[in-house]
Formats: structure tokens, sequence, C-alpha cells
């Protein structure tokens, strides 16, 4: 059984089908039809809601797509959405900013935007307090057909700047009180007698679990497993959710390496990566948006095995590592070792990723990022490249090179290195290495570019990764294409 909060309402839920997402729940089993369904993907952003739940002793707001989200992820949290803005007959000020600045249209979308609002105007710092770029981020993961984003932001900026204690402040004593209640003490299942979930709470109960189901399917964010539902109309027999392992969701700092638990959302892993690397933090930035980032993992990104996913040949670039578990048993393995071919790992039957170890920064060593996609905001790349280079004396003393887009898996450039390994870090040493790139890749044309494009751009990355050493940084190094 799992236990949440629906607004003020506990709801416990035994025989549900474990697939059906909040989406569905919402306005299949709960009536509240407010959220809305425009690409059940994670891409518009229509179907937006906001979950609280407890940090510590405080209350945290985030949005998320209820479209991705199977009800599982709801245990031992609050689910708030539109329908529960309004109360005693009175708008919430979000709401009421949208109608003063006439930020709907159409409306279909206008309810995600309301709740993108609110998590916003929760999250803002101080009353009265408005930050551009906050806002940009907290609304990128919204589309508005009717190309309505001027009133939005500016109703953005009359809920943030007016922003007054509201019911919910009202009650956070009532609803810290609530959660805590129904706080998840023991592994729960969901089941409609033929598909289950189960939710462990211990990386031991994982490792127990998993072991005894090598089938299983694991979920942590789920923005990913959950298309092969609401994109392929696939049934998952059997989940094993571990979001709610704290183990797994630590990001820590040790003196040698970044820590990231397989299961810690994105938001979560942003201060610890940016602060090291800030080209990994401006790219994270843009990975997707932020509903997907406040639910996606560092893990998931790794695990499904994407040759186009953005943080592999960062990882791969910086020499990063992943701890394996099996049963009792643990083994640390070399990122670039992990992928073998498309959609394949060195993954065991049974074995899953519990943490990441990401090496800290070092002064002798310059890191570049980029990201190439044909939208700045939401999208998937073309093309990914990352630098790693040792420096002494303007020799490259080492050199690590990986491209995500360029082959069926995220994979480091051999030739490109040998040349870049003792050479002097120059113009004519980079054309030698662009040059090596073509031995290094075969990439392949698809509906997001040609091949003569990916290799033209893979090689100008490392032009401009020279460039950008010797002029003032005057843009993002995370790049977009039109």
């Amino acid at each position: 059984m799992i236990q949440f909060l629906l607004n003020r309402e506990l709801r416990s839920e035994q025989a549900l089908d474990p697939n059906t997402t909040v989406l569905q729940y919402l306005r299949e089993h709960r009536g509240k039809t407010g959220t809305k369904e425009g690409c059940a993907s994670g891409d518009c952003g229509a179907c937006t809601v906001v979950v609280g739940e407890l940090v510590g002793e405080r209350l945290r707001y985030r949005t998320l797509n209820s479209c991705l989200t199977f009800v599982s992820a709801l245990h031992g949290k609050q689910l708030i959405s539109v329908e529960d803005l309004k109360e005693q007959g009175r708008l919430h000020s979000v709401q009421q900013a949208m109608v003063d600045c006439h930020g709907s249209q159409c409306g279909f979308c206008t309810p995600g935007f309301v709740m993108s609002l609110f998590a916003l105007q929760k999250n803002a710092g101080a009353v009265n307090e408005y930050d551009p770029h906050q806002t940009h981020e907290a609304l990128a993961g919204n589309l508005c057909r009717c190309t309505g984003y001027r009133p939005i932001l500016e109703a953005a900026e009359q809920a943030c700047c007016g922003k007054q204690p509201d019911q919910f402040d009202a009650r956070e004593a009532e609803t810290i009180a609530q959660l805590k209640a129904i706080a998840p003490r023991e592994m729960a299942e969901l089941s409609d007698g033929q598909k289950r979930c189960l939710s462990p709470l211990t990386v031991a109960e994982l490792a127990e679990v998993y072991t005894a189901n090598p089938d299983a399917r694991l979920v942590a964010g789920g923005t990913d497993l959950a298309l092969e539902v609401t994109q392929f109309h696939r049934e998952l027999p059997l989940m094993i959710h571990v979001g709610q392992i704290a183990e797994m969701k630590q990001v820590q700092v040790s003196e040698r390496h970044i820590e990231i638990g397989a299961a810690a959302p994105l938001t979560d892993c942003y201060a610890a990566l940016a602060a090291e690397y800030p080209d990994f933090g401006e790219l994270l930035q843009r990975f997707a948006s932020l509903q997907i980032r406040n639910q996606g993992t560092l893990g998931g990104n790794i695990g499904n095995a994407s040759p186009i996913g953005d943080s592999p040949p960062l990882l791969i670039a910086l020499g990063a590592e992943v701890v394996l578990r099996k049963g009792a048993s643990s083994r640390t393995l070399p990122l670039e070792d992990y992928f073998i071919d498309y959609k394949v790992t060195a993954r065991q039957p049974g074995e899953f990723i519990e943490k990441v170890l990401v090496p800290r920064a070092e002064s002798d060593r310059l890191f570049r990022a980029y990201k190439v996609s044909k939208r700045l905001d939401d999208d998937i790349s073309a093309v990914c490249g990352a630098f790693d280079l040792k420096m002494s004396d303007g020799v490259i003393a080492e050199a690590r090179v990986a491209f995500g887009g360029m082959a069926a898996i995220p994979k480091r450039a051999a030739a490109c290195e040998a040349v870049l390994k003792g050479a002097t870090w120059d113009l004519a040493t980079v054309e030698q290495a662009c040059e090596a790139l073509a031995n290094d890749f075969t990439p392949l044309t698809d509906f997001r570019a040609s091949r003569e494009y990916r290799l033209l751009v893979a090689q100008n990355l490392l032009r401009k990764c020279l460039l950008e050493q010797h002029s003032p940084k005057t843009e993002t190094r995370v790049t977009a294409y039109v």
C-alpha cells in the first residue's frame, strides 16, 4: 500500500495498476480534469503538477510532469494540482496574476503554467523578489502554442513581487505533521493483482529484491521508462521504485570525488557539479526542463544507455566511475567501460548502479563541454562534446575527449587524443586532431543531423575549445543551432 496527500486529503492506494501515471490518476480516478495531457512525453508542460515533500523539518515544493510520473512515486508526499490553488472562492495570487496580465489565450496550457508559477513563487527567496533568469528556467518546460509568453512573464513578475502568505503557508505545520505520519517505514507494494511495483527503503533491500527479480524494471524518476507506457502502450509487469532509498539520493563531496547516488534528482546534483565544473553546470541547466530535472536522475541518464544522453560524454571525459551492486557484492567500473554497444551495457542481471563517482577538479586541467541542439532549451543534443586536458607549460600532458551523438554509444575519441597528448596546445595541433576525429567516428544521419554535419560540428567544437581559452568568454559555451 502507498499513502500520500492529495492536497489535504489522505489517500491510501493498494489495488491500483502501478502503470497508472499521476495524470491518469488525477483525471480518471479522482475527476480532477484541470491537469491536461498535451504530449504524454514530458515536452509541453501542460500536465505540470507540484509535489511537496519533507526535507528535514521543512516543506519543499517542486514541479514535475504528471504524464511521466507513476503513482508509486507519490508515496509519503503531497500532490497539488491546479484545482487545489483556489481557496474559498478566491483565486490564488498566481492565478489572479494570469488573469490581470492576460496570460491565458486558448487556455489549454494555462494550468501547467499556473503550477510552474506556483512553484516559482513558493521557492522565491523573499517577498517582492523577482529573478528573470530563475523565471525563464522555471517556465522553459511549459510551451504556449498561442505564443503568449510576454503576458505570462508579466504574470510571473506580479506573482513574485506581490507574494503574500497563502493557504499552504497557513497549513504548513499541519501538512508537515501529516507527512511525518505517513513517512514510509517499510517496503511498500502497489499491485492490481497482475502488475506490481515494489518500493524498497534501503540499498540492501533493493539488492535482495532485485536479485530475486532480475527481470524487473528499475524506476527512479521514470522520465524515460514511462515513455514505454505513454508512447508505446506497453505494460510493465514488475517495477522496483528506487526513489525512496535515501542512501541513493545523496550527493556528497569527498577529498577525491563527488559521490552522486544513482537516484539523486538532477536538480540536486547541480550545485556540486557546477561548483567544480562550470561547463557541467551550464549543460545541466539545458538538460530537458526543470520538471524533468526535478525528477530525472544521473543514474537513469547513464542506465538507459542512450547514445545521445547529455551527461555521459562529460562524465567519460572526466574519468567518472560507476559503482555497481549485486546482492552483497559491489564493483567499481570506469564509465567508458560501462557502455558496450547500442543499448547494451556491462551491467549483469540483478546488478544496478548504486552511485557515480566524479573526480574533483584539478587546477592544471582544462575542462570544456558543449551541447549542440536545434533548440536552446528542452531539446536532445545532436552532438555533445567534452574535453578534459591536463596542461603543463602550454603542452598537453593528458587528453580525454568524449562525444555523444557520434556513435552507437557515448565514446572517447582515441585517435584525436593520441594527436593531442604531448603536443603543444595550438591551432596546428588542433587541426591535426580534427582530422583524426574522422578516424574515431562514422556518425549516422537521422532527422536531427546528417553525418557530415555531425563530424564538422565535432571538429568545430575542438577548435572552439582552443579559441575560448585564448579569448574572453562572450557567450555561453553550451551552444545551440537552428
